[in-house]
């Protein structure tokens, strides 16, 4: 059984059941039976498809966002926000879905090749609480447009999100096992994987999770994309707008109350505006409000768990005992649920444990450096590298910046976010592979050589 709790209030707001064994097997059937249709779909059946999911998703949006902010606890205004993002990744699918999937002719020694790509099977997907929507759309729109077929095993504490993901499906007409959610706890996950029904499997999650569902996946010599932590670095220089720079900062480091993967976690500032963007941020740090995350006026709400919360504050505590300090904040609010408010840590020591950490909540730990080889330095010193962002004007530092700094993704002067046409994912720690774009499709897709002698025309 699983239960869905309002981290805001701490009131239970759902039970569901889990799925047991037969029903495990009945979904993979039904996967299985799907796919040997669904691969041979037309793709102006598959915009189709994507086109009609948009639309419940668009006429349903109000009610998924509620149940993504009862769940798990993010403001109702950046659920909305979410689902709206959804809606987009479903459209841009729909629309340049095709296109991704046009053959390659080269030529050949002998005569030429045809670079065709083809779809496996069932894939799945293991995915985590902080998005609940978009994490499974980035992943589900391509799987649909490429011909395959999905499985999810969401997170247990947003099944009532899980199962309005499958409900949108159904709306729109998606034929039987295109899709299905799996009320499955971890435990039930490596099984799944070796199935010889299913073809590969994606993780977004912890390194631990990501380790333990590559090592599955290795067992069972199958294709795996792991999306994983990240401890984000923003790194301002002396040409940024410190103005701008530090307001974004702010919404970066507390999105999601500080829960994303690509949050920016460690502000790297060069020290010739150090003091004015520290005053800036914190500031903006401060005037946050924390309350109610269904008022459209609330700035963050509560982290997602009791647990969580008290993670953050765990950590918190372990740096100022390794001689960090403590500007304002990371406090634990004394009311029910899962409160406490954004803080602000300076003085940590690079090599400290908690530095080399990824702190999941909203607290930032500021750097000072002294010019553009001590930033890089210090944002490549972690084991992690999902994506990093640059304040600065100067195009050569740009270029050194998108050179040099190991991470997946780089944003200039810019909030970093995930969007439908471009690739997203990481290196080192952070994972492999990627999601989004033609390459988040490519991903779980068989490139197909299909080769012709010198008399051979293409088609015959």
């Amino acid at each position: 059984m699983f239960t869905s709790i309002n981290p805001a209030t701490g009131e239970t707001v759902a039970t569901y059941p889990e799925l047991d064994a037969d029903g495990i097997e009945m979904a993979l059937a039904r996967a299985e039976v799907c796919f040997r249709s669904w691969r041979d779909s037309s793709l102006e059946r598959r915009t189709e498809l994507l086109t009609k999911i948009a639309d419940a998703w668009e006429a349903n949006k109000q009610h998924l966002a509620e149940t993504a902010t009862k769940e798990m606890g993010k403001t109702l205004a950046s659920a909305i926000a979410e689902v709206e993002k959804c809606i987009s990744g479903f459209r841009h699918y729909a629309k340049a879905g095709p296109s991704y999937l046009e053959a390659t002719t080269v030529q050949t020694a002998s005569g030429h090749a045809v670079a065709r790509w083809l779809p496996m099977g069932p894939v799945l997907a293991v995915m985590p609480w902080n998005f609940p929507y978009w994490q499974v759309v980035r992943f589900l729109a391509p799987t649909i447009m490429a011909g395959n077929v999905a499985l999810l095993k969401h997170a247990s504490n947003v099944q009532g999100c899980a199962a309005l993901i499958q409900q949108m499906m159904g709306a729109a007409g998606a034929p039987d096992g295109l899709f299905q959610n799996l009320a499955i706890k971890s435990d039930k996950v490596s099984a799944i994987i070796a199935d010889k029904r299913v073809v590969a499997v994606t993780l977004t999650g912890s390194e631990g999770a990501g380790a333990q569902v590559a090592q599955a996946a290795g067992r069972a010599l199958k294709k795996v994309v792991l999306e994983l932590g990240g401890s984000d670095p923003l790194i301002v220089m002396p040409s940024a707008d410190l103005d701008l720079a530090a307001k974004t900062a702010v919404t970066a480091r507390t999105q999601n109350a500080g829960q994303s993967c690509i949050c920016a976690k460690r502000m790297i500032v060069h020290a010739d505006v150090y003091d004015a963007f520290l005053e800036k941020f914190e500031a903006g740090m401060k005037a946050l409000k924390v309350g109610d995350p269904m008022d459209k006026e609330t700035g963050m709400g509560p982290l997602s768990s009791v647990a969580q919360r008290d993670t953050v504050l765990e950590q918190v505590a372990r740096a100022v005992s390794e001689g960090a300090t403590l500007r304002f904040g990371a406090e634990k609010i004394e009311r029910e649920g899962a409160w406490m408010t954004p803080g602000v840590l300076t003085d940590m020591d690079p090599e400290s444990d908690v530095a080399k950490e990824e702190v999941f909540g909203p607290v930032a730990a500021v750097y000072k450096v002294a010019d553009i080889d001590a930033a890089i330095a210090l944002a490549n010193d972690v084991p992690y590298g999902l994506g990093s962002a640059v304040w600065t004007t100067d195009e050569a530092e740009i270029e050194r910046f998108a050179r040099d700094i190991q991470a997946g993704m780089t944003a200039v002067n810019s909030l970093l976010a995930s969007t439908p046409e471009a690739p997203f994912g990481g290196v080192k720690l952070s994972g492999h592979g990627r999601e989004l774009g033609p390459w988040g499709m490519h991903e779980f897709m068989n490139l197909k050589a299909v080769m012709f002698g010198k008399d051979v025309v293409a088609g015959d």
